[in-house]
């Protein structure tokens, strides 16, 4: 079968891309080894959000006396948000299914797809053929080697999703945003957690004082933190695990009932045969792209998390505007100089964009700082909500936002305000002068750019 397009999952990338080409007037051949959407839809952001959500209405339920409510005898019911979730999740999937079906030029295969050649590709016994491939293929869980790590008997972000009973105690390797979000979560719904982590900061991208203050924040839940350690071996016995770990200080024992492995993930590139296609990949199998997303076989584009950067939803869909821009739109774009907003959905939110303050410097910039904490935004007072603070980058030299982190209440939509400075190349003064509404969150802006000064 020949098609003017073969797209290999139908992920945020693979389905806006082909229902465009489909509306362009291209055969396609949509292949999915699994369900439909991505790991966005089934195994990512909708339903850990959804449950991120419910872990927030039990915390705020639970501490209903803060803001002078009375509420009694307030437990998260795993089964019913389990429900909820998988209720939301199918919603969306059937939404996918059914808008592909909308399209008669888009031809689903379900299967898993395999390269003959550079412009073949099999599936189960069909042999499609193209001269432009598309493969947006996501990525899994990395599942470190550690002695005594019983694959089954570990828990991902995906399979934790699933549990219907309360781990009593999670033991969670990995401070980074999957690990944190989980951990927060878990403990809201009324686990005992401990999170174990291979560096001396939670979120080791971040500026340290970013980090320390979410940390301080969750420590202040209960969750309990062990920096700078790495696991040197796991063992079981019925209904526990025992992680025993080293570092910067002496070897210590951590037994809980539930482990969480959240160090990282790997692209889902190991099956597809890129060898017989000649598409290279980096030593952790990420398929390497020029700045058009293309691979070094013309005609073969990468897109979404397979190809390694930073592994958004949002990152994926612009991969699909980049590559329609191209293809459909005659116009030359490129992922240079793309500017990637992103947010930790932590309670307090993580919203941040563009550098922090240490790539910056090693960039070496002469910089403006600015920072105020959420104690001085007036909303957050009102809501009793002022745990975090909010920090901006600025270029000296034009006073350009370079980048932003703002670690508070709905910092992930408030980061899209200076996110849409950097986007129209304008100076942060500009927002000096705005008129806010009052009272809003967005309102701490003027207290945040008054702040901004030069740095040493």
């Amino acid at each position: 079968m020949k098609y003017d397009a073969i797209i290999i999952g139908s992920g945020q990338g693979g389905n806006p891309l082909a229902y465009r080409l489909a509306d362009v007037g291209w055969q396609v051949a949509l292949i999915e080894k699994a369900n439909v959407g991505g790991t966005c839809i089934n195994t990512g952001c909708t339903p850990t959000k959804t449950m991120v959500h419910r872990a927030q209405i039990v915390h705020y339920a639970r501490n209903a006396a803060r803001w002078g409510v009375r509420a009694e005898n307030v437990t998260a019911d795993l089964p019913t948000i389990v429900a909820q979730k998988n209720n939301v999740v199918g919603s969306f999937r059937a939404g996918i299914k059914k808008k592909i079906g909308l399209h008669p030029n888009i031809h689903l295969y379900q299967g898993q797809a395999r390269f003959t050649s550079a412009h073949q590709v099999q599936v189960g016994e069909t042999l499609l053929e193209s001269e432009k491939i598309f493969i947006d293929t996501g990525g899994r869980p990395i599942i470190p080697d550690i002695p005594g790590l019983d694959p089954a008997n570990v828990f991902t972000n995906e399979s934790m999703m699933e549990l219907k009973e309360l781990p009593e105690h999670l033991i969670v390797l990995g401070g980074g945003y999957i690990g944190l979000e989980f951990g927060q979560m878990f403990r809201r719904f009324g686990s005992r957690v401990t999170i174990i982590h291979n560096q001396a900061q939670i979120v080791p991208r971040e500026d340290p004082e970013i980090a320390a203050e979410l940390q301080k924040i969750l420590e202040g839940e209960g969750i309990e933190f062990h920096l700078n350690v790495h696991a040197t071996r796991l063992e079981y016995t019925k209904g526990s695990v025992k992680v025993s770990a080293a570092g910067a200080h002496e070897p210590m024992t951590i037994s809980g009932s539930h482990l969480l492995v959240a160090v990282g993930r790997r692209p889902n590139t190991n099956d597809l045969g890129l060898d017989k296609a000649g598409v290279e990949t980096d030593k952790f199998g990420f398929i390497r792209v020029n700045s058009r997303l293309e691979t070094n076989v013309p005609g073969i584009w990468a897109l979404g998390d397979v190809k390694g950067g930073p592994a958004f939803t949002h990152i994926s869909y612009n991969d699909f505007q980049i590559i329609d821009a191209n293809l459909t739109q005659g116009k030359n774009v490129t992922i240079e100089n793309r500017i990637v907003p992103y947010c930790v959905f932590t309670d307090p939110q993580l919203g941040g964009v563009g550098v922090t303050e240490k790539e910056a410097r090693a960039a070496g910039r002469k910089l403006k700082i600015g920072t105020i904490p959420m104690s001085h935004v007036a909303r957050a007072i009102e809501r009793d909500e002022t745990a975090g603070l909010m920090k901006i980058i600025v270029d000296a030299a034009n006073d350009r936002i370079l980048g932003a982190a703002i670690l508070g209440c709905e910092g992930g939509e408030l980061v899209h305000v200076l996110y849409t400075l950097m986007l129209g190349n304008l100076p942060y003064t500009l927002l000096k002068g705005t008129v806010y509404i009052h009272p809003t969150l967005t309102e701490g802006f003027f207290a945040l750019l008054d702040s901004v000064k030069p740095a040493d």
